[in-house]
């Protein structure tokens, strides 16, 4: 026989039967153990893929877990309030203890007034045309009107004269504008001496002692300017009792809800319906028409307290919430070295 008919027919001879005639893998005697003479029982093979376990705790307990509708889920607890609010409770709780605090007080005379005295007063300086910057202005006239706040009447008055010392003579232009005359400052004390005097004329009144007082103006210039520079050119510390003051300007500006160009004094006047009495830029007359813009705001209920002050020779507000304290019994400053 040809040598390719001897291959054909060996591999005729070793090839495998058709998979239907060959034993199920797993059967009993079957697979090359069960041909293999003399071997034992043939063992199974594991089935095919990975063993069967039982799911972990966690993960069935993870499916089978209750989901919530979307609006059923609980909710995060809101934020803490910010820091804003807490200052802003602070600040209601702060100012409803001054409130019971001012309540609390002992009820001032007549519903308005929380002195028993204000004495108004309106000084008249030295001057020239146009005030230049460089003008040192002196107290020529220093008067005092002494109102009472139990009667609304004005009770007595205060006026002297002051004689000038770094500009002794008057200006044509102050002359003419305060009425003041050259002979009249001529004739008058120095700034000390008028001092003196007007505080010995308000200790014969008790103020300070048995009548509570404050000091009013009309504006901040004659406590926190005239006086203040005058002081210094008479070489005298500042008057205890002048420390404190109620400038009307603003009490009447805060009062009846007004801008700070309506509170001039002939503006305000005509606002209440009254005309100015007497002469324009006299100390004496402009004192006794404030002390009726005064009366007129007690009787609408205005309560007029300190609301401005000199510490350290500079001018500073005094708040509405600020305790309330009268002006002390007047007493002559010392000299300055």
């Amino acid at each position: 026989m040809p040598r390719g008919g001897q291959a054909a027919a060996g591999a005729r001879r070793h090839r495998s039967p058709p998979a239907a005639q060959r034993p199920a893998e797993g059967a009993g005697g079957g697979g090359r153990a069960a041909l293999r003479p003399g071997a034992g029982p043939a063992l199974s093979p594991p089935p095919e893929g990975p063993p069967f376990l039982p799911p972990p705790p966690w993960r069935s307990r993870r499916r089978t877990a209750r989901r919530l509708p979307p609006t059923r889920r609980r909710r995060r607890p809101p934020p803490p309030p910010a820091r804003r609010g807490v200052k802003d409770v602070l600040r209601k709780r702060l100012k409803n203890y001054y409130k019971k605090q001012k309540l609390m007080q002992k009820e001032p005379i007549n519903g308005g007034s929380c002195y028993d005295y204000i004495c108004v007063v309106d000084f008249e300086a030295t001057c020239e045309e146009g005030n230049p910057p460089e003008f040192i202005h002196e107290i020529i006239e220093f008067p005092i009107v002494l109102l009472n706040t139990r009667t609304l009447e004005i009770e007595d008055t205060f006026q002297q004269y002051v004689k000038p010392e770094i500009n002794p003579k008057l200006s044509k232009f102050c002359i003419s504008l305060t009425g003041i005359t050259q002979d009249i400052v001529d004739k008058a004390d120095t700034f000390p001496q008028v001092l003196q005097n007007v505080i010995e004329w308000m200790r014969q009144r008790e103020l300070g002692t048995k009548y509570s007082y404050c000091m009013l103006t009309d504006g901040s210039w004659d406590m926190s300017k005239f006086l203040n520079i005058q002081c210094r050119i008479s070489h005298i510390k500042y008057p205890s009792f002048a420390k404190k003051w109620i400038n009307i300007r603003k009490s009447y500006g805060n009062f009846y809800k007004v801008p700070r160009n309506q509170t001039k004094l002939t503006i305000m006047l005509e606002k209440l319906g009254m005309n100015y009495d007497g002469r324009p830029h006299s100390g004496l007359d402009d004192s006794k028409n404030i002390a009726r813009i005064a009366i007129r705001m007690l009787q609408d209920g205005c309560e007029l307290r300190v609301n401005e002050r000199m510490h350290a020779g500079q001018l500073m507000t005094v708040s509405s919430s600020a305790p309330l304290e009268g002006a002390p019994a007047p007493q002559m400053p010392r000299y300055r070295n």
